[in-house]
């Protein structure tokens, strides 16, 4: 593989995940972030108490993110091997922490909606 193309990367994460789990998962994503956006939207501030609430959730997103990619790629901790494996487990783990703080911050918005001021 000289060149790494965007056809590469989704051979690549439909291979390691399978198609079906994937496209499950990104059609997820694009679904929360749009709810996310709708969320900003319809309330034109953010709520600094909803956000320090997804913020306290990320630390549990970041893990259940390497637990999942450890579990689908069949890997422990013990498998790490260097420098560019520290790498993506710190980034899957920064997606997961993320995904989950907006997830939580868009579910407490639609569950209890700002008071109209």
């Amino acid at each position: 593989m000289k060149e790494l193309t965007f056809e590469t990367l989704l051979a690549v994460f439909e291979e390691i995940f399978g198609r079906g789990l994937f496209w499950t998962m990104m059609a997820v994503a694009a679904l929360v972030t749009i709810v996310y956006l709708y969320v900003l939207i319809r309330d034109r501030s953010m709520s600094m108490r909803k956000f320090l609430l997804a913020q306290l959730s990320m630390p549990f997103g970041a893990l259940a993110a390497v637990l999942f990619v450890q579990y689908i790629t069949n890997s422990h901790l013990r498998d790490v091997g260097g420098p560019i494996d520290v790498i993506v487990l710190l980034g899957v783990a920064a997606i997961g922490a993320t995904g989950l703080a907006i997830l939580v911050y868009t579910a407490q918005s639609l569950v209890r909606r700002a008071p109209h001021a």
